[in-house]
């Protein structure tokens, strides 16, 4: 892989949709109008001022979203985080749109376009399905012994498109909820189809008749509840704390949560308009976790895309502290992927042998150029990985990131996903248009790991969140790069589903 400015290849791609790690900073409004959080282990609730508002009630955890003067507040309270997806420093480090539900826009070769399935490497080299490879009867799968039946996966994030002909039958319209402030639904709206192509990865059920075909999720029996957080570009920590509670009451197995950030590292430069107290914003974090855990459920997230390692500190800008991947009580995944999928060599046009051999110049397993790393790792999964020097001369550069559904989408009062600037607001939408597009980033590994959560629950729907962490850490597999990558290695479904349907 040549050498590259990470700088200039954000500008190159684009604003790109996963959330990952992100641009933060405290609420534009007024410390008199300013979100915040009270921590009620060291805040008597009836002390309150009255004209504090509660924005979200989470005493479950011992913990309030308030909005009011957080000066009038004795105690501990703490900031709550904006979260701008519109940043060039946003998750997903890489995010390409591909052909439509209807097949226009797919690549050809010798034998005609792939099916999209063919381009999901991640599933392929799990051996998640013979399907995928067209070849049944090619040894026992592991949707053999189990697709996640029975089990329910909550995605927070900026919200699912469930007219996704992949995504039709699997999302719980009734569950499902808008968490930010904004007045519509629960579905996309202004931050981009991030949380439909996580769900994808998750639960995607290969439905589409297309003559293409669609994609095939970790766990296609799983049911996913939407939670919303993102409302336009921006979200709320607070907004998100809220949905993992709603997540963890409505039975959900395991929260995706493609969400968080590295400070001070990211825009050590910033003014913030509040100074926030970062080891109070990691104990609020671990409250509402513990909350969670003690319901059943898992939370996975991603470990972030800035290269860091979140063991260690900074030496210009001090120690780095990963919220929520830091946190005790959440299960952090880095990102792997391989160089060379289906470009660059001889086979390139035979989909059958893009992953055999030695076609591949690194490997599946392999770090990615762009994920966090360290002691918070608690597994990789395959996130995407790319040839930055590559993707600008090879549009088939683009198979080694991720694939799975998408959405694009016309808003009445802004301009389309696609263009420049996205909608910074939320707005009613005019028009959608489902499909499929690769994307790159730990937010793309993080689901790997919540559907095999599913497919561990379906087997054994009273694990505890304990015995089902330690399965998928127990076996992992060894990977290049060793534990500062890997934690305890890298994803294994076909090891993890061999264990549990003993």
């Amino acid at each position: 892989m040549g050498r590259y400015d990470r700088r200039r290849f954000l500008q190159l791609t684009g604003t790109a949709v996963g959330v990952a790690t992100l641009g933060v900073g405290t609420a534009t409004a007024s410390r008199s109008d300013s979100r915040f959080f009270i921590n009620l282990r060291d805040v008597d609730r009836s002390e309150i001022p009255d004209d504090v508002e509660i924005v979200h009630d989470l005493s479950q955890a011992d913990v309030l979203v308030a909005r009011g003067d957080q000066d009038r507040v004795a105690g501990t309270t703490v900031a709550d985080r904006v979260i701008d997806r519109g940043d060039d420093r946003v998750g997903a480090v890489e995010s390409r749109d591909g052909p439509t539900t209807d097949g226009k826009g797919s690549s050809h070769n010798h034998d005609g376009a792939p099916s999209n399935s063919e381009f999901q490497w991640d599933k392929r080299e799990q051996d998640v399905s013979n399907d995928l490879t067209g070849k049944p009867g090619g040894g026992k799968s592991v949707h053999d012994v189990s697709t996640g039946a029975g089990t329910r996966i909550a995605v927070v994030d900026s919200g699912v498109y469930d007219a996704h002909p992949d995504l039709a039958d699997v999302v719980n319209d009734e569950l499902s909820e808008n968490v930010s402030e904004d007045p519509y639904d629960w579905r996309p709206n202004g931050a981009g189809d991030h949380g439909t192509h996580v769900a994808g990865i998750i639960a995607a059920t290969n439905s589409n008749d297309g003559p293409d075909g669609g994609v095939l999720g970790t766990a296609p029996d799983t049911e996913i509840v939407s939670y919303r957080m993102f409302s336009g570009q921006e979200g709320k920590q607070g907004d998100g704390y809220a949905g993992w509670v709603k997540a963890a009451e409505a039975g959900c197995d395991a929260i995706n949560y493609s969400v968080g950030f590295p400070a001070p590292y990211v825009y050590p430069d910033r003014e913030y308009e509040e100074e926030i107290d970062l080891r109070e914003e990691l104990r609020i974090a671990e409250q509402v976790a513990e909350y969670v855990r003690s319901q059943g459920t898992v939370i996975v997230n991603s470990a972030g895309n800035d290269e860091l390692d979140m063991s260690g500190s900074h030496p210009e800008y001090g120690e780095i502290l990963s919220i929520p991947t830091e946190a005790e009580g959440v299960f952090g995944v880095a990102a792997t992927g391989p160089i060379g999928c289906g470009w660059g060599g001889k086979h390139s046009d035979n989909e059958e042998k893009w992953l055999t051999g030695n076609r591949l110049e690194d490997p599946t397993d392999s770090p990615a150029f762009y994920t966090n790393y360290g002691s918070a790792v608690d597994v990789s999964a395959a996130g995407g990985d790319a040839d930055r020097d590559a993707l600008d001369r090879i549009p088939e550069a683009e198979r080694d990131l991720v694939y799975s559904t998408i959405v694009k989408t016309t808003y009445e009062d802004g301009p389309d996903d696609d263009e420049d600037e996205p909608v910074n607001r939320p707005s009613e939408i005019v028009d959608t248009e489902p499909g499929y597009g690769w994307k790159a980033g730990t937010s793309m590994a993080a689901p790997q790991v919540a559907g095999a959560v599913a497919l561990v629950r379906s087997l054994r729907p009273d694990a505890s969140v304990e015995a089902v962490e330690s399965l998928i850490r127990e076996t992992a597999s060894d990977a290049p790069g060793g534990e500062a990558y890997h934690g305890a290695g890298h994803l294994d479904l076909e090891r993890l589903v061999e264990r549990v349907g003993k």
